[in-house]
């Protein structure tokens, strides 16, 4: 009688709880979702005030600009 090849030394299968490791994907599925929504909310906030900031922002460089023109311009009637 010829020799089988291969190990015999294999683990034994053990049957699969399918039922709980889809249970278990489930509930980290609606963590990560509720993570989501939550970074979400938090980067639409972030957003908003981004956007005042650099309206802010531009209102300041503006104002900073038109005292410069009229600082020159009074430097200017000085001199004549």
């Amino acid at each position: 009688m010829p020799r089988t090849k291969g190990s015999k030394n294999r683990p034994k299968t053990t049957r699969t709880d399918y039922a709980s490791q889809i249970a278990e994907k489930q509930e980290s599925i609606t963590s990560l979702t509720a993570e989501i929504s939550s970074i979400t909310a938090n980067i639409d906030t972030l957003k908003a005030d981004l956007k005042e900031k650099k309206t802010a922002l531009k209102k300041a460089e503006k104002e900073v600009a038109s005292l410069e023109a009229k600082k020159q311009r009074r430097l200017k009637q000085r001199l004549c």
